[in-house]
């Protein structure tokens, strides 16, 4: 086994392709898959299935992909530490809803790199695809919530994606609204008093259901619907439009500005903030930082 065979192993996970994971590393695609193979044959084990799909982990690859990244992490950690010289980058993903938290706490882990070499990603995206992207192994860690509505659908497609559900903590819905709304003086909003102002929410793709719907309360009607895909334009519109979301309430100043504020929202309901990670994985060290800010951070 070489730390080589180990990168590849790691890059054909996160592609699910043999040619995209090739052009990827800069080899031949029959070196890339002779080199898998030389591996499973030392260990007599199969770590992908190849299907008309592509490629896809078996339950030794989920286990041996584990491994595999924690030793990268070590070898990475242990090269800056004594030589300087890395031969390659630490890399992390984290997928989540639209939460500022998220990315404070992943500020906070890069900071841990400042003048390091490294390759980190976050994703904000649709429901569907955080699940999506931990399951087949793009992003190491993924942020989303549950509540009564959702929970029966949403635990079953962790479920049947292998994927564990760890709680955060449980927020009350708040209003996100801008600091000159005209309901921005009130210290608790009614469902009532958003009637005639344009209710935003995150556009969810194919899985268009009320059920993987980042807003909470998604059902109930509202008149004037604007769905949009990125954080900035939802806050431009909430400010330009008066318009409104209901979310969590968590939000940093620092990052996002002071023109947004949150406002209660007065229902008796809840969300339950936490990550996803793959059962069978065990979290890697930057993972274990990562939730450790994610922790510190709310």
């Amino acid at each position: 086994m070489t730390l080589k065979q180990l990168r590849y192993v790691v890059a054909v996970a996160e592609t699910g392709n043999i040619t995209e994971a090739a052009k990827k590393l800069f080899i031949a695609q029959p070196s890339l898959t002779f080199a898998i193979q030389e591996l499973e044959k030392e260990y007599d084990i199969t770590i992908f299935n190849r299907t008309r799909k592509g490629i896809e982990l078996t339950v030794d690859g989920e286990e041996f992909l584990g491994y595999a990244r924690q030793v990268l992490e070590q070898t990475y950690l242990i090269e800056e530490r004594y030589t300087g010289n890395i031969s390659g980058k630490p890399r992390f993903c984290v997928s989540s809803q639209h939460y500022s938290f998220v990315v404070e706490a992943f500020v906070e882990l890069l900071k841990e790199f400042e003048g390091s070499k490294y390759e980190f990603h976050i994703r904000e995206t649709q429901t569907y695809d955080i699940i999506e992207d931990v399951a087949r192994h793009k992003s190491e860690i993924g942020v989303l919530f549950i509540n009564d509505f959702n929970e029966t659908i949403i635990r079953k497609t962790l479920r049947d994606n292998h994927l564990i559900f760890e709680p955060l903590f449980t927020a009350k819905p708040h209003v996100f609204i801008g600091k000159n709304s005209p309901l921005a003086n009130k210290k608790k909003i009614k469902l009532e008093d958003l009637a005639h102002y344009p209710r935003l929410s995150y556009e969810q793709g194919d899985h268009n259901s009320f059920y993987f719907s980042e807003e909470i309360l998604s059902v109930v009607d509202a008149d004037k619907e604007l769905i949009v895909r990125d954080r900035a334009t939802l806050f431009n519109l909430l400010i330009g439009m008066n318009g409104y979301t209901i979310c969590s309430g968590v939000i940093s100043e620092e990052l996002n500005g002071p023109n947004i504020i949150a406002k209660p929202l007065d229902v008796d309901e809840h969300m339950e903030i936490g990550y996803i990670l793959h059962e069978s994985i065990k979290p890697s060290p930057l993972t274990r930082k990562y939730i450790a800010h994610l922790k510190k951070v709310i």
